[in-house]
């Protein structure tokens, strides 16, 4: 079963029964993507937190409105976050931007040129050279949440850790390879 049609079923879950655990699975999933975009979109790091929030709060109360036909569930919710962006901006009439000159700007692989699958590549490589330094419980770990695209509860479950420990090995883990990319200049230092 693809991502995308584990993630419809996990929604349909959502939406038919509130069924807390599929609820969860998706919010470990995409609440940390979705909060990296909205930094991404220039959000603080405080609004990119609330809007993230605030998305799959949207997700838990109006799952039955999603249409797996129509779109996958990562569209559906980078397009809320999308908007709810919009109207802090609108609402704060902070550096407002015309939405209609605001793209999703969700990368598509299809399109990239020369130049960025170089940068890209190099940044790759930085990556991969600062997760080898990391300690190996914490790589592990990260392995897990990304490469097996494991929720923290999943890791949890599978290592036996508890899963307080688990979410404090990935945030040191992160935290770490945040500093080397910002020593290397891939990400800037905030």
């Amino acid at each position: 079963m693809s991502l995308a049609s584990e993630h419809a079923t996990l929604v349909a879950a959502v939406a038919e029964t509130r069924d807390r655990e599929a609820f969860t699975r998706l919010f470990d999933h995409y609440a940390p993507r979705l909060n990296a975009y909205l930094l991404r979109l220039g959000c603080d790091r405080a609004a990119a937190e609330e809007v993230a929030q605030d998305v799959m709060v949207s997700l838990w109360r109006k799952a039955h409105l999603f249409e797996p036909s129509k779109s996958s569930l990562a569209t559906w919710l980078y397009r809320i976050a999308r908007n709810r962006r919009i109207d802090l901006l609108r609402r704060d009439r902070v550096d407002f931007v015309d939405p209609d000159n605001f793209a999703l700007d969700i990368p598509d692989e299809a399109t990239v040129d020369a130049d960025r699958m170089l940068d890209s590549q190099t940044r790759d490589d930085i990556l991969r050279n600062a997760m080898m330094q990391l300690p190996g419980e914490q790589l592990s770990l990260v392995q897990m949440a990304f490469f097996e695209s494991l929720s923290h509860s999943e890791i949890a479950e599978k290592t036996g850790l508890p899963l307080g420990t688990v979410k404090s090995r990935i945030r040191l883990a992160f935290t770490r390879l945040r500093r080397a990319l910002e020593s290397s200049g891939v990400v800037e230092a905030d």
